[in-house]
């Protein structure tokens, strides 16, 4: 067993300094001894059988069971190698990836109520969780880091301005905010433009929370928030919104979705989708990513997107790629949620903690070292709808900026 894990990770890692130690206690290092040297061992032989077997899912098993230990670096920094290899995956992986390739539609369908149970497995868990590591206004996507030393408030703000000013919404408009999460978004378009929003989620504790919110007694103008299903909302809107929800609605329901915004939007609306995005061509979902943290999830590439999109009618105006912001949103959240990682344990255990702070990590460094990014796709029923040139959106973010100044006494920290 030794010799044969020594084999394979040899041959798969290629770049770094890897130093592994197997449950016998054989010690060996891989790769061309560059870069800040890390170090695992491994604790049992079933561990050891576990990895080489099915290498995707075992990775992040066996650390959250704690049979992997991190004896040199952080489990962050362990990823940051092991993902920037080249493609030396044995052959049983690839196989594995072409199996899982195959039967992806059918763990990403997504009627209404296995989109529901798919949502309340994520976003219901203990609210008090996601307020360890998000930003005050509970964002939970992608920010946008207008500098590298803003702080990931700032960067939660300067995404909802960015979209915002990519809507160009003004008083009174009546804005659909599909995924509303926590009410962030739907709370700043409401506050700083005067426009009459409509958040939808299909999580019991994120609709709780966004009501909560919306009643405040210094809103001056109050969202409504819908526990609903976008295929369900009736209604047109001058405005649409949707960010970090489309990563849910899986590849068989692209028409679905796109066409039900066609028929959402009215003839002289403005539609912006936010979603984490693939650079290469279409893909699977992590399969440890799939089993423990977004069931029913997957990150699409642009090529399975604009079809659905020309297909219902629509006319892509901008897009606008985000490379790097998002693995600096997610460094910030895996900073605070260590830095607060007892309370977490309290909450639930220590193999929890260990799982999310491998869900973190790993997804930090898949913006990184891999081909993931963020994409925003403006899109319009008939042309002449937005300027010309992309100058209006920063005369609208500095619009924006002066409203916000004046929208709200304070903010409001989500669940507060």
């Amino acid at each position: 067993m030794d010799r044969l894990l020594q084999f394979f990770l040899r041959r798969f890692i290629r770049r770094g300094t890897l130093t592994v130690t197997t449950a016998s206690g054989f010690r060996f290092t891989c790769g061309d001894g560059t870069g800040q040297p890390v170090a695992l061992r491994f604790t049992t032989r079933a561990a050891e059988r576990h990895l080489l077997l099915d290498p995707e899912m075992a990775f992040g098993e066996i650390y959250a069971d704690g049979l992997l230990i991190v004896e040199q670096g952080s489990i962050a920094e362990v990823l940051a190698v092991v993902l920037d290899q080249p493609d030396m995956a044995p052959r049983w992986a690839r196989l594995q990836w072409w199996l899982r390739y195959l039967i992806r539609h059918v763990h990403q369908f997504n009627p209404r109520r296995r989109a529901k149970s798919n949502v309340e497995r994520h976003y219901d868990l203990d609210g008090r969780l996601y307020s360890l590591f998000l930003d005050a206004d509970k964002q939970y996507s992608c920010a946008y880091y207008e500098s590298l030393d803003a702080s990931l408030d700032d960067a939660q703000l300067a995404k909802k301005r960015h979209i915002a000013a990519k809507l160009l919404i003004e008083r009174n408009h009546r804005v659909l905010d599909i995924g509303s999460g926590w009410g962030g978004l739907a709370l700043y378009l409401a506050d700083v433009t005067g426009a009459n929003v409509t958040g939808i989620t299909l999580s019991q504790e994120q609709f709780d929370v966004s009501k909560a919110r919306a009643s405040e007694n210094n809103r001056k103008t109050a969202p409504t928030f819908l526990l609903e299903d976008y295929r369900d909302i009736p209604g047109r809107f001058d405005r649409i919104a949707s960010v970090g929800m489309f990563e849910h609605v899986g590849v068989d329901h692209y028409d679905t979705f796109f066409k039900r915004c066609a028929e959402l939007l009215d003839e002289n609306g403005v539609m912006v989708l936010h979603s984490i995005g693939r650079s290469e061509g279409p893909g699977i979902t992590n399969p440890w990513i799939a089993k423990y943290i977004f069931p029913g999830g997957y990150i699409p590439a642009l090529s399975e997107v604009l079809p659905s999109i020309e297909r219902a009618g629509l006319l892509v105006c901008d897009i606008e790629i985000l490379r790097l912001h998002y693995a600096e949103t997610l460094k910030a959240w895996r900073e605070r949620f260590l830095a607060r990682r007892e309370e977490a344990a309290a909450l639930y255990d220590e193999r929890f903690v260990r799982m999310w702070e491998f869900y973190l990590a790993s997804s930090e460094m898949s913006f990184r070292k891999q081909a993931m990014m963020n994409f925003q796709i403006q899109m319009t029923l008939r042309q002449g709808i937005v300027p010309m040139t992309r100058d209006y959106i920063a005369h609208q973010e500095a619009k924006l900026r002066g409203l916000e100044r004046g929208s709200q006494p304070r903010l409001q920290i989500a669940g507060e």
